[in-house]
């Protein structure tokens, strides 16, 4: 028997996040809120709570699924995810302006196709990272200082 996507699952970490939004949970919250509202996503329920490791977590349900966000000050690292119940849904469209929220340096993003198991290679996650432009010139041009030391040096 052969089960068809039932869900759309989006994982996503943000790395070093403007410090600004971890600054008040009950804003971070409504902001969150109001983002998905103008996706025109209806909440049903929502939570948020200080962890006792000083991490903050969010939770939003609505009829098409749910969204959670948990947010790290000290480490200025978001861990968020999406399950959105329909074949078709995009969540990825639903985090690009949590995204900007946060600003993050660095994203990796992981979708999952959830109930599918056609084949194996259906069960496979699809990862993608991205590093935001500044970074990438500073890593490269890191990478050349230290390889034209190397090459001064093998002469």
């Amino acid at each position: 028997m052969y089960l068809s996507i039932i869900a759309r699952h989006l994982t996503i970490d943000m790395y070093k996040c403007k410090t600004a939004c971890f600054d008040d949970m009950y804003a971070l919250q409504t902001t969150i809120k109001d983002l998905l509202s103008e996706s025109n996503i209806e909440i049903l329920a929502y939570n948020s709570q200080m962890m006792p490791d000083e991490h903050i977590a969010i939770m939003l349900l609505f009829n098409e699924g749910h969204i959670s966000v948990h947010a790290f000050p000290d480490l200025q690292y978001v861990s968020a995810d999406a399950f959105l119940c329909e074949e078709n849904a995009a969540p990825e469209e639903v985090f690009s302006s949590i995204k900007k929220l946060f600003k993050p340096e660095k994203t990796k993003t992981t979708i999952l196709k959830r109930g599918d198991f056609g084949t194996n290679t259906d069960m496979k996650p699809k990862t993608k990272t991205k590093v935001a432009p500044l970074r990438r010139i500073h890593n490269t041009g890191s990478k050349v200082v230290k390889m034209l030391t190397k090459s001064k040096d093998e002469d």
